[in-house]
């Protein structure tokens, strides 16, 4: 035979990268659990809103999108052994899981089904609250108002959710390792969050639910601060890669 079996040293350093992730991974289920009990508790003294409301809509839809946001940082924090990419990975799986359930659990407490009968995103083309047929925010993360829409926003129903990447891109984010790997997730999860943001505003007008209304500010706040830590972390390394 060509070639040795691997050392007990090289196995064991295997085995604790595999247990590590494990580790992760299931930290990630248990807190997206936990969420759920606490977003059904959290619902019961709210007006029940209807299946095609901007909360149902709203909740079904940013699901799909933490769904991914967790994705993208699994990948990156097995793809990279830099620990500030690792823990920021680390937060946006955690924070963007436990969102997630919470807002499953809504869902379930107002009795209404986690698929919605519309395409998706339809909610938000909808007026504002305020009886407006415009919302203040953009489709794309600007800010800038909405398009000319009939319905005041330039998103189309069931077309991609703001910042969402493409299958592709997450292919060839599994592909990379190293800096190309968290270069390209934080060009990716910049824009994801961008995405978020969009969202979470363009509920913001259309909703005076309180655990809505909180959470969606919450993701305002909290993504809006990640995305500047992450433009500095991009910049940071494209700067070394033209200097080297």
């Amino acid at each position: 035979m060509t070639g040795t079996a691997p050392d007990a040293t090289t196995r064991r350093g295997r085995g604790g990268r595999v247990a590590v992730a494990v580790v992760a991974s299931l930290a990630v289920v248990i807190v997206a659990i936990a969420a759920f009990s606490i977003g059904r508790l959290s619902t019961l003294a709210e007006p029940t809103p209807t299946t095609t409301s901007a909360e149902a809509g709203f909740s079904r839809d940013m699901q799909v999108h933490h769904q991914q946001g967790v994705e993208l940082a699994m990948i990156v924090r097995d793809a990279t052994a830099d620990e500030e990419v690792r823990l920021l990975a680390y937060d946006i799986a955690t924070t963007q899981a436990q969102q997630a359930g919470q807002m499953y659990g809504w869902l379930a407490s107002w009795g209404l089904p986690q698929a919605g009968r519309e395409p998706s995103m339809t909610w938000m083309t909808r007026p504002a609250a305020d009886g407006t047929g415009h919302t203040s925010h953009g489709g794309d993360g600007s800010g800038a108002e909405g398009g000319e829409g009939a319905e005041g926003t330039d998103h189309e129903p069931g077309a991609p959710m703001p910042g969402l990447a493409t299958p592709e891109q997450v292919a060839e984010l599994r592909t990379l390792s190293g800096v190309d790997a968290e270069v390209r997730f934080l060009e990716l999860m910049i824009a994801h969050h961008q995405g978020a943001v969009d969202m979470a505003e363009a509920v913001l007008d259309r909703s005076s639910t309180g655990v809505v209304v909180a959470l969606a500010q919450s993701i305002v706040d909290s993504q809006t601060s990640e995305i500047e830590l992450m433009e500095r972390m991009l910049s940071e390394r494209v700067a070394d890669a033209v200097a080297r």
